[in-house]
């Protein structure tokens, strides 16, 4: 955040120790610029352990959300868990991909100089959309046109990576657009196209609770921007799966 580090009150390392973790992590995030937006991922800030303890602090915040929703943990049988619960499925689980590296690629020579066409998909993607925090849950494919001279990735990676993406608060337009930068850099193919078809539960769930509605968006690249006859092609192999 531009700006921010000049306000920053400089603390000792024990200062800083005896802040909760979030606070740690939100300091040194501020004092190296960096955003952190909901679907951004800070694992280059968590210390080891630190994770542990943003996962109590969050248990500690949603039981006094439970509190103030006048929901009586202590006697009810089914609520005494449920800030526990929701605080291991937001840290470990369905935003896991603020706080964790990216998992390892296994990359290896395109020694026969592949530069045709492959998809990938359909890959389940599971997000949270970042206004309600409510699921989007739907399907990813990806259309590739690798570089003879680039390496390729293993076949599963792009599943992880795609998970690793997803998992995160977002909305569906700027999920598609980080994956495809980061399978740009990664793979750095000819052409790269990702199509994302998904349900968000904050349209089914809660506002006008409309139960048929999906949300489809494409993200095109090099080859896929340039030559529609490769687009049309991408896109009528997907009509077919």
């Amino acid at each position: 955040m531009p700006g921010k580090t000049a306000s920053l009150p400089a603390l000792s390392a024990d200062e800083l120790a005896a802040l909760p973790a979030s606070e740690r992590v939100r300091y040194r995030l501020l004092a190296a610029d960096c955003r952190h937006h909901a679907n951004d991922n800070i694992a280059d800030f968590i210390e080891d352990g630190e994770l542990d303890e943003i996962q109590a602090e969050v248990q500690k915040q949603l039981q006094g959300v439970l509190r103030a929703l006048v929901i009586d943990t202590d006697s009810d049988h089914n609520t005494q868990d449920t800030a526990k619960r929701v605080a291991k499925m937001f840290v470990r689980e369905v935003f896991k991909g603020r706080y964790v590296q990216a998992p390892d690629v296994t990359e290896f020579p395109n020694i026969t100089r592949l530069n045709e066409l492959m998809i990938v998909g359909p890959i389940t993607v599971r997000s949270a959309c970042s206004h309600h925090l409510c699921p989007i849950v739907g399907r990813v494919w990806i259309g590739l046109l690798p570089n003879e001279h680039s390496n390729l990735i293993g076949l599963s990676k792009y599943a992880r990576l795609t998970d690793w993406i997803m998992s995160r608060p977002q909305i569906q337009e700027e999920a598609v657009t980080m994956l495809a930068n980061e399978l740009q850099e990664r793979v750095q193919p000819d052409g790269l196209g990702i199509v994302m078809e998904a349900d968000h539960f904050c349209m089914h769930w809660r506002g006008v609770k409309d139960s048929d509605s999906m949300m489809t968006n494409s993200v095109m690249r090099g080859a896929f921007l340039k030559d529609p006859n490769l687009r049309r092609e991408f896109l009528s192999l997907l009509s077919k799966k």
